[in-house]
């Protein structure tokens, strides 16, 4: 994947410390910074790592997204890092170590969807239904974080409570963007499978833009709270159209 910086800015306060740097990294490319100490290296590394708000400018990063790179991990490096150089430091550790293991089970999960849920083995009607119930479980999982984070401001539990409810949020969804994956398959005409399929992942990828905008946006507006219970709304209206799915596929049943 490529990383692009452009124009990035970084301010604290009064003091700007990166003015409209631009940097390229193609992919397989492995670069170093270098400078004296205070220069912004580790400012540009944890702004690259969402750990930074970006100030001016922007950071692309290949064109891929999870619903929460935006503002919770903003949330916890406030609530780990001391904010000496050493506490940023194992702020960005752990947090970056939390988002890998989410990562790394998110596909243990999704690789173990099809023995799990047996889609396969019901009839499309029912799969369905099975669909628009596990995509209101994801919807209602960050609808309680939020509702917790709300509630308890800024007390220790809260971030405790992050930790469960998130790594419970990527197993739902690992189960239910396996169910999806297989219901476009399930529901495609034989003669049009690869426009259906195609139409599918240019959703998924205009779902996962608007995500990350109003993820930003709503974490900069209201906070962890607003950011949680954006997510929430958006997992429900997965849940509104997964409830409208007819009760026949419009083409022959494929098995995956």
């Amino acid at each position: 994947m490529k990383l692009v910086l452009e124009r990035f800015t970084k301010r604290f306060g009064a003091t700007t410390v990166i003015d409209g740097l631009d940097l390229t990294v193609a992919d397989g490319e492995m670069i170093a910074l270098l400078g004296p100490s205070g220069c912004g290296k580790s400012t540009t590394l944890f702004a690259i790592a969402g750990l930074h708000r970006v100030d001016g400018g922007r950071i692309l990063f290949g064109a891929r997204d999870v619903w929460f790179v935006v503002g919770v991990p903003i949330y916890f490096y406030g609530v780990l890092s001391d904010g000496t150089a050493e506490g940023n430091r194992a702020a960005f550790f752990l947090i970056g170590a939390f988002m890998a293991a989410w990562i790394i089970g998110y596909g243990a999960i999704q690789a173990a969807a099809p023995r799990l849920l047996n889609a396969k083995a019901k009839p499309v009607a029912e799969a369905s239904r099975l669909a628009a119930w596990w995509a209101g479980a994801l919807a209602l999982i960050p609808a309680a974080l939020a509702a917790l984070a709300l509630a308890g401001g800024g007390a220790a539990w809260v971030a405790a409570a992050m930790v469960a409810g998130l790594l419970a949020f990527g197993a739902v969804f690992a189960l239910n963007s396996a169910l999806h994956s297989y219901l476009i398959l399930a529901y495609s005409k034989a003669e049009r499978v690869t426009m259906d399929v195609g139409f599918y992942y240019m959703s998924n990828a205009a779902g996962r833009l608007t995500g990350t905008l109003l993820s930003g946006l709503s974490y900069q507006l209201g906070g962890l709270p607003l950011c949680l219970a954006t997510a929430a709304a958006m997992a429900a209206m997965s849940w509104l159209f997964a409830r409208g799915l007819s009760a026949r596929p419009s083409g022959s049943r494929r098995r995956a």
